[in-house]
């Protein structure tokens, strides 16, 4: 540490010197700026100070910390988003369980967050059919004891007319984006209920398209099955409060273009997915577990309802 002295109480060229105090010995006396020298910070007192302030945020019901141990389940984890937030979760130490069709590629995210240091197991679902969901909660219940943390996350996206689109397509969207998460968020409050545990937390992962409709003709359809999320968010978190149970908590996240499987495993006509992510500002899956786990970790007294998150320098979608 170094100083600037004067040596005639005038700023004046030559009448200043720079002296190393840390360096500086007096005969007799030693180096008389003791205080000159700052303590290293040792490892022990940083890793002190990081307990106390975990002890602090349990004690104030925030932070991720008191999730470690629970267990969560997420569906649509194969990729994107959904493999975002299973590995984040399993990275903060929760037990996760990963649901998908592609089994193959949720064996790809498992192993990822077990060479993290993370707990992540998966198990093939086909989410339009209700006794593969009622299988993956028995599993859960079976090896964790129930789940603690719900992020609804699978989605279906069809780029399809009202005026001449396929039944089917729109059957898929309603399945899987409002019917499944309906089943899924039942299953976990009956799992609940029969532990008569609370807190618990379900977070679906909604769209902006669940506030507006977007200016794509043919995003209309998807835009109705993520109102239907928005409604039922707003829904349940009335349910739980007049039922007594507003310690558990329901979240949506909805955000706009994030670069994910989504638009090629869809019924995308207008553009190839590369064009539309090349020509339109987006986000990543990443920053989407960022928002996951903030919903996760406000203290016990606040519940975030909704957060809507669009691309930097997004002109419209």
């Amino acid at each position: 540490m170094s100083y600037l002295i004067s040596m005639n109480g005038k700023l004046n060229p030559g009448s200043v010197t720079w002296v190393d105090l840390n360096a500086l010995q007096v005969p007799g006396v030693g180096n008389p700026f003791p205080s000159a020298s700052p303590t290293p910070r040792t490892a022990a007192a940083a890793a002190s100070s990081a307990a106390l302030r975990q002890e602090a945020q349990l004690a104030e019901g925030r932070g991720m910390e008191r999730w470690r141990g629970k267990a969560a389940l997420v569906t649509g984890a194969s990729a994107g988003i959904g493999a975002a937030v299973a590995t984040r979760l399993a990275a903060r130490g929760l037990r996760v369980l990963g649901l998908g069709r592609r089994l193959h590629k949720l064996q790809e995210v498992e192993k990822l967050a077990r060479e993290q240091g993370g707990e992540l197991h998966v198990l093939e679902c086909d989410l339009t059919k209700e006794e593969d969901i009622l299988r993956a909660f028995q599993w859960a219940s079976d090896n964790f004891g129930g789940i603690d943390v719900l992020i609804n996350n699978a989605g279906l996206f069809y780029e399809t007319l009202l005026s001449d689109g396929a039944t089917d397509e729109w059957r898929q969207m309603l399945e899987v984006n409002v019917l499944a998460l309906k089943v899924c968020t039942r299953e976990f409050l009956r799992g609940l209920q029969r532990r008569s545990t609370q807190p618990g937390h379900i977070v679906h992962i909604n769209s902006v398209g669940g506030h507006w409709v977007p200016s794509l003709p043919g995003a209309a359809a998807y835009a109705a099955s993520k109102h239907a999320v928005t409604a039922l968010t707003e829904g349940l978190r009335r349910e739980l409060v007049k039922t007594g149970r507003a310690g558990i908590k329901v979240s949506a996240i909805s955000p706009g273009l994030v670069k994910t499987e989504i638009l090629d495993r869809g019924n995308l006509h207008s553009a190839a997915s590369d064009t539309v992510f090349a020509s339109h500002a987006h986000m990543l899956p990443e920053d989407i577990a960022d928002a996951v786990e903030y919903v996760l970790s406000v203290p016990e007294r606040v519940q975030i309802h909704d957060i809507i998150l669009r691309p930097a320098g997004e002109e419209g979608f």
